[in-house]
């Protein structure tokens, strides 16, 4: 990868750190990572102006690096790559850094493919996908196999959930700049990372983030909860935001993410049992959840959540 670096951007290094697949360096005082593109070609051209429009706006989002045949990808072995620099990436923004900088770009009226809000369509497909998957190859996982049921449970009630929201309320609510993945603690390698943004509702990262922060290794429940309880004194939503923010945290994304990476033998099934492990923690902070957001707008009740404890 050093030859690589050095014929495409002039780069010259003697250390170069790789991590799943991402490789570090810091080159004259600046840190830099070179990536794979996981992103669609077509949405290269509105990531682009994704990043100029945040830098417009004062946000030290990654800079995505030209080659010197003046491109922005790098084909290796028939995949492409991107080479971004980075500042202060160690840098860590918490809920109230979620809502200012993702509100400094909102989406109008313009159209971009970086759009999303289908949740019910995408989660049904997963779900879908999920189940012909297990049916078909018999894995012989038995973690997975003892517990996919519960979550895929979950997912459904969270896909109705959603499903009746889009019902009962007209869609109403900002379109921010948001991310496919919200980790915890949160990063600024991660967060301003160009090849994670999307637009999508508000409620999206902050639920994501509540979600990374509760399955976490450091037993934050309660400082979960409270962080929930901060955004909705700091932020007035719509009735369809409410309502939306509690269908994304009732989604199990914390499991399926980590299903995925078994899958693609990325993870071992022990990464599992720390998210198991605090499934009737989890429906406790899904109960508490419910009651704090009902104090704001009257959101529809999943009885087994509320009555169970």
């Amino acid at each position: 990868m050093k030859n690589t670096l050095k014929y495409y951007y002039d780069i010259e290094i003697d250390d170069l750190k790789e991590q799943d697949g991402k490789y570090f360096f810091k080159y004259q005082n600046r840190y830099y990572f070179f990536v794979f593109f996981n992103r669609n070609i077509e949405e290269l051209e509105d990531i682009l102006t994704c990043i100029k429009n945040m830098f417009e706006r004062g946000i030290d989002v990654h800079k995505m690096i030209y080659n010197k045949f003046g491109q922005i990808l790098t084909k290796i072995n028939d995949y492409n790559y991107v080479l971004m620099e980075v500042n202060n990436y160690l840098e860590k923004f918490d809920i109230n850094d979620i809502v200012n900088i993702s509100n400094k770009l909102t989406l109008n009226n313009e159209s971009t493919l970086l759009y999303r809000n289908n949740w019910e369509e995408l989660w049904s497909k997963k779900v879908d996908y999920f189940e012909y998957q297990i049916r078909e190859l018999g894995l012989n996982k038995p973690v997975v196999k003892d517990s996919l049921s519960y979550y895929i449970g979950l997912a459904e009630n969270a896909i109705s959930y959603t499903h009746n929201t889009n019902i009962k309320y007209p869609k109403s609510g900002s379109i921010v700049l948001s991310h496919r993945r919200i980790f915890y603690p949160n990063y600024k390698l991660n967060f301003f990372n160009p090849l994670s943004f999307i637009f999508d509702l508000e409620v999206r990262d902050i639920s994501e983030y509540l979600k990374a922060m509760f399955f976490s290794n450091q037993d934050l429940e309660e400082e979960t909860f409270e962080e929930l309880e901060y955004f909705l004194k700091i932020k007035r939503l719509t009735n369809y935001e409410y309502a939306m923010l509690y269908s994304r945290l009732l989604y199990p994304s914390y499991y399926f993410d980590i299903y995925e990476d078994i899958m693609n033998k990325e993870k071992n099934e022990e990464d599992l049992l720390k998210i198991i492990k605090k499934s009737t923690l989890y429906e406790e902070f899904l109960k508490k959840a419910y009651l704090e957001i009902s104090k704001y707008a009257a959101i529809d009740k999943i009885d087994w959540i509320i009555n169970q404890h």
